[in-house]
């Protein structure tokens, strides 16, 4: 039988250091590699409450939008479209040939606010 609690301390503990990660790697300059942290921690939230709400373990999958949807959460359209804005940050850290230009520094501290609250949020419900 899944231990359902562990997979959700799991990635939730995941998630709160990514986020760390995410913030250190952007304030060193490094945004590409910054922005991908910030997919994972909205990723790994998720996926501990797509744990909480199947009572499984979570599917190997990164699109944030399908995330949400399978975690049972009602999200408003604001944090809907965010999520969506956050998918391709997955795809441009792991295939260097989809890179796009680098947001500028303003860009990726907006991206990290904007990611902590929706994280913050997302905690708090656990």
């Amino acid at each position: 039988m899944v231990n359902i609690d562990k997979h959700i301390s799991h990635w939730q503990s995941g998630a709160e250091e990514d986020f760390e990660v995410a913030d250190q790697l952007i304030r060193s300059g490094k945004i590409r590699h910054g922005l991908f942290f910030l997919h994972l921690t909205l990723e790994k939230i998720l996926k501990a409450h797509v744990c909480r709400n199947n009572g499984d373990i979570a599917p190997r999958l990164h699109n944030l939008a399908r995330l949400a949807e399978l975690s049972g959460i009602a999200f408003s359209q604001e944090h809907a479209d965010f999520l969506a804005e956050m998918n391709p940050l997955n795809i441009e850290g792991r295939y260097p040939e989809m890179w796009g230009p680098v947001p500028s520094r303003e860009e990726a501290d907006m991206l990290v606010q904007k990611t902590g609250g929706i994280f913050g949020w997302l905690k708090n419900q656990l």
